[in-house]
Parts: structure tokens; sequence; C-alpha cells
């Protein structure tokens, strides 16, 4: 059974930090892969529009360089990206959406047998599917605001504003917040997408968005950071746009969140439970909407939270004494620990390159 640290557990927190800060001093020659590409449609749209001094790549390799690693940014893009990868004693990825956080690429390095921070395959491709995500917080006895799928087809407006997600993906790319029954169809086909997905329509919350952030220390204890706040000034919900915030405009603020005491308790409970039901490891950030009733509703779960120096997962986790560094520590620290994925598989052999072989197969 996991062991929680809720943000008073001050003594628990100093002797995880120091202990994370002595296992970095003592792990200067690893070789760590820093994974980070335009691979979907959320890290193209940070690839092209966020500068990149805001970047959680950026972050991250400063990061690295401060902890006295030797490290590489790949790009799983590039033709030699698995070559490559194999030869790391640790992978960090900063991939997001299909492919990086859906459990493929975790796939992939299980194959490999390339330790990676974060997440297995199995609580990845659950918390990036937001429609499976929502049935299994249903039976762990999650709330969750009501949905169904849209799969094509007539469509059907129930009179009150509802939030159209694509099933896949985060940062809110291709969701809509629909208040008018003639905005319905656009963005039903907005958020399926070229491919023709199934599509998520929830029922509006309206609330204040809280995010709560987790993160493994030494020795299986899991820190659950305390709540934020994130308010958008200038947008109907916390969109992309809102996210990105290119222009350093303030359009969100984010702040410790002010619960009643109760309230406090749901939404920490709700989040070990959701931990624990997933199997989640590493880091994770959990996302809730809480109205003026004071009732927490669970969004989604993002197993690969945003790592910029300024993110909710940073801002939270400084909120209990940890560093950035000493998050991206934590991560490395909890990927080396875990047992190894070991069956009887063969050590994959490369021949050549990849650019060599497509050279000796072209016309």
């Amino acid at each position: 059974m996991t062991l929680f640290l809720i943000p008073n557990s001050d003594g628990a927190l100093r002797r995880a930090a120091k202990e994370l800060r002595e296992w970095g001093q003592s792990h200067q020659d690893l070789r760590v892969a820093l994974i980070y590409g335009p691979v979907s449609a959320e890290d193209r749209l940070y690839h092209s529009k966020c500068p990149v001094e805001q970047r959680s790549v950026t972050a991250l390799g400063a990061a690295l360089e401060e902890i006295g690693v030797r490290w590489k940014v790949l790009d799983p893009c590039e033709p030699d990206f698995i070559i490559d990868l194999a030869g790391y004693d640790v992978a960090l990825s900063n991939l997001h959406g299909p492919y990086g956080e859906d459990g493929r690429l975790q796939g992939l390095l299980d194959y490999l047998r390339v330790p990676y921070c974060g997440s297995g395959v199995g609580a990845s491709a659950v918390a990036a599917d937001k429609i499976l995500c929502k049935r299994v917080m249903l039976t762990l006895g999650v709330p969750t605001p009501g949905w169904h799928v849209w799969s094509g087809g007539p469509v059907t407006w129930n009179g009150h504003p509802l939030m159209v997600k694509p099933p896949f993906g985060g940062s809110s790319v291709g969701m809509s917040l629909v208040r008018n029954p003639a905005d319905l169809p656009a963005a039903l086909t907005d958020a399926a997408g070229d491919e023709g997905s199934d599509v998520l329509v929830e029922e509006y919350v309206a609330g204040t968005p809280l995010t709560v952030g987790l993160l493994e220390l030494p020795g299986g204890s899991v820190v659950v950071c305390p709540p934020l706040a994130t308010e958008a000034a200038e947008a109907d919900f916390y969109d992309a746009e809102t996210k990105l915030d290119v222009d350093a405009r303030g359009a969100v603020i984010v702040r410790a969140a002010e619960l009643e005491p109760e309230v406090l308790d749901q939404v920490t409970g709700y989040v070990r439970t959701v931990w624990d039901g997933l199997g989640l490891r590493g880091s994770a950030r959990i996302d809730f909407i809480l109205t003026a009733d004071g009732d927490p509703f669970v969004l989604e779960v993002n197993s690969t939270p945003g790592m910029s120096r300024d993110s909710n997962f940073a801002v939270g986790a400084a909120m209990v004494g940890l560093t950035h560094t000493d998050v991206v520590l934590a991560m490395l620290h909890e990927a080396l620990a875990r047992p190894p994925y070991d069956v009887p598989l063969p050590t994959p052999a490369f021949v050549g390159t990849t650019r060599a072989r497509e050279a000796a197969v072209s016309p």
C-alpha cells in the first residue's frame, strides 16, 4: 500500500530531499536520454508556438545540467531514434499525447530494457484515454462529470453547456466549450479530427479548476502537493492558448487553493485513489473542477505533467520545499530504483544505421 505524504510532513520531505541530492552526487556518470520532438498535435503546438525559454525541455535540460549527468535530447522524428535510445541508462520523456504518453513509448522502452521515468504501459494508456479513464474512475468511486461518447451520426442537445473533447491529447487542444446547439456539430468535427475518432461529450460543470501534483520519493512514498487553483482571466475555460500564454500576459492566475478542511480531505482522498487505482508511478498531475458548493469532480489524469519552470507541477512541488531539480532527481531515482522489466526476449541487435538500411533498399 502506498505511503502518501501530505504537505505538513516536513521532516519526511526534508529527509527525502537530502537523500535525493546525495543520490544525485553519486550518479553523475548517468547517461540520460531526454526525449522530445513534435510528434503529437499537442507537442507540435508547443514546438511551433512556445518560446524556447518557456518550454519544459529547456527547464529539464537545465536541471540535468545542474545535476551533472550526461544527457542529450533525442527526437523520435529522427530516423536513428531507437538506435540512439538503446545506448542510454535512463529515459526522461517530455512527449505528451499519443505515442509519448499513451503507453506506446513506454512499451518500446520496456522492450529495449531502458529504464524510464513515470508510469508504465497500462497506467499510461488508461490515463491518456479520456473516455477509458472516466470509466475506470467510476469503478473506483471517484466523481467525474457526466458524459457520453459521440461516434458520428445525429447530434442531441440536452439544453445545457457541454465540453467537447478529443479522446487523446492534453493542453485542451481540440477542446471546445459549447453553449449554443448551432456550434455543436463543428465542435464535434474538430474534436474527432482527421481520423474520425470517438469524441467525449462531457457535461459542463462550472467552478474553479484545481490541479494536484504527486511525486514519488525514495522508499516509494508519494508526496501529495498542495492543490492549486487555476483561473483563466481572458477565456471561457483553461484552453490551449491560455496554457501557452506565449506573450506572458498573465492570462491565467495560479494560486494555492483555499479549501475547507473537509473539501481538502475529499480532494486528497480522490487523488490517492486514482494514483493507486491506475497504478501510476513516478509523477502525475490530477485535474479537478470544484463547484461553488464545494463538490470536487475529477476531470483527467496526466501521467507526464508539464515540467517548465513555471508549470503547475513545479509550482506545487516548490510549495513543499522541492526545487525543479529535486523533482527531476526524484523522477530519475524512481526510474532506476524500479525492478527492471526482464523477460526472456532477445537483446535488440542493430546492424548499421537506419539511414544505411534505407539506402540499401532504395531503388
